[in-house]
């Protein structure tokens, strides 16, 4: 791909000969696999219950419980019929939205995810945003600084320092901003959702680990394009600094973050479940951790389902993005060669 270098705002570049672009072929074999996934995702979510040791429902019951009414029990919600006949129930209260009953709260599942997942999904989308717009803008100036071996003490201390965070856990971030900034200075709400402030501390706490890998990976692309020919035109022709890194460089640095980010994200929905129990967070983490806990295998196997899915739908959003972005990715196809 030729960039040329002019005063004028870049444009998205035209694809040339020999390009590659979207075919609704590539798009089908991409959404083949998320069904795919889907499905193994459900066989998954159903084989736990029965591969769990003891009867949940003894546990549920009490081990005092006279065998008929267990068995009473066992033939209400199914449990006594083949396991094809189980799964095929299974499957069409998934398609129905119908994930079962709580074995404690009598609550339907259903009910429980849909109090809990808006919440859950607001904190793992805030801190992807704050992430990217932290990193990408560090990474940047971390690049443009330590360029051909300059500043050798500020590439040290960005990797050390941007190492150390991606090695700290969500949830210990969490607890010490929850004793530094709730329970010591009193700045911001400990726990629970009173407005918009008890969005600060989790969305830091699930944001800074993400934060510095996305600058990692930002400097060394920055770091790749600093090098090609285009930015040595763009040096030579002295154009101002804003116009050379903001219009020039920063979007071609962008495909390879901005796809991080997506998957992080996917991340997030998943690495939030400590972080909201150390807020309690009225998300789906806590339900899923007391589900665990207390043994409540309908909200257990609903919570593997949701959480799966939200992965592998973000993870299939990501393809299609990068192959909008990218017209080199997976998702594209070569055009025909012009005589």
């Amino acid at each position: 791909m030729t960039i040329t270098l002019t005063d004028e705002p870049t444009k998205a570049p035209v694809p040339a000969r020999g390009a590659r672009r979207l075919t609704p072929l590539f798009f089908a074999r991409h959404l083949l696999r998320l069904v795919v996934s889907l499905a193994v995702l459900v066989v998954a979510s159903f084989a736990m219950i029965h591969l769990i040791p003891g009867d949940p429902l003894r546990h549920m019951l009490g081990p005092a419980a006279p065998k008929e009414l267990v068995d009473a029990r066992r033939a209400e919600l199914g449990l006594d019929d083949s396991l094809p006949a189980q799964f095929v129930h299974y499957v069409q209260q998934v398609f129905s939205g119908d994930l079962g009953t709580s074995f404690f709260s009598s609550q339907p599942v259903s009910d429980i995810i849909a109090q809990g997942l808006p919440n859950t999904l607001a904190l793992a989308v805030l801190a992807t945003g704050v992430a990217l717009a932290v990193a990408i803008p560090l990474g940047l100036w971390a690049a443009v600084r330590t360029h051909q071996g300059r500043r050798r003490g500020t590439e040290t201390a960005f990797t050390t320092l941007t190492g150390a965070a991606v090695a700290i856990p969500e949830y210990l971030y969490g607890l010490a901003l929850l004793l530094v900034f709730a329970l010591g200075a009193g700045l911001l709400p400990p726990a629970g959702l009173t407005g918009p402030a008890s969005y600060v501390l989790p969305v830091t706490a699930l944001s800074i680990a993400p934060a510095a890998m996305i600058a990692r990976l930002a400097r060394v692309e920055t770091l790749r394009e600093l090098d090609t020919d285009y930015m040595r035109l763009a040096h030579a022709k002295r154009l101002p600094v804003r116009r050379l890194y903001a219009v020039h460089l920063l979007p071609n640095t962008l495909t390879a973050t901005l796809t991080m980010g997506g998957l992080l994200l996917g991340g997030l929905i998943t690495g939030s479940v400590l972080v909201e129990n150390v807020f309690a967070w009225p998300g789906l983490g806590q339900r899923t951790v007391e589900a665990i806990t207390q043994k409540d295998y309908p909200v257990a196997q609903a919570m593997i389902l949701v959480y799966g899915a939200l992965v592998l739908v973000v993870n299939f959003l990501v393809d299609v993005a990068l192959g909008v972005l990218d017209p080199k990715s997976s998702l594209s196809a070569p055009t025909r060669q012009e005589g």
